[in-house]
C-alpha cells in the first residue's frame, strides 16, 4: 500500500469513529505519543502544526505499540479496547476495515 501510516491510520479512525487510536512511536529519535480521532492527528508530547497536511507521523516513524479506546478520549479515566497493539496487530486491523 503506498499511503503513509499515518494516513492510514487516520483514514482507519473515519471508519470506526468511536475509536481513539493513541501511537506510541520514535520519530526522529525521540518517542512522541500521538492520539488520532476521526481522521485527525496530534501529538500529546510535541507542538502539532496547525496544518493538518503537516504529517504527524512521518514515514520513517517507528511505531512501537497502538492503544485503541472508546471515544471520547478522557486522559483522567480512559476506556481501552486493547492496549499495547504491536504494528504488525494493527496493520491486521488496517487491513480488516480497507486502508
Amino acid at each position: 500500500m503506498g499511503q503513509s501510516i499515518g494516513v492510514r491510520l487516520e483514514q482507519y479512525t473515519l471508519k470506526r469513529p468511536q475509536e481513539v487510536l493513541l501511537v506510541t512511536a520514535i520519530i526522529a529519535d525521540e518517542e512522541d505519543q500521538i492520539a488520532i480521532f476521526r481522521g485527525f492527528s496530534s501529538s500529546l508530547m510535541h507542538p502539532t502544526a496547525p496544518d493538518p497536511d503537516v504529517p504527524i507521523l512521518p514515514e520513517e516513524a517507528k511505531v512501537l505499540t497502538v492503544d485503541r479506546l472508546a471515544a471520547p478520549y478522557n486522559p483522567n479515566a480512559p476506556r481501552f479496547i486493547e492496549q499495547g497493539l504491536s504494528w504488525e496487530g494493527m496493520q491486521a486491523l488496517l487491513v480488516e476495515v480497507g486502508v
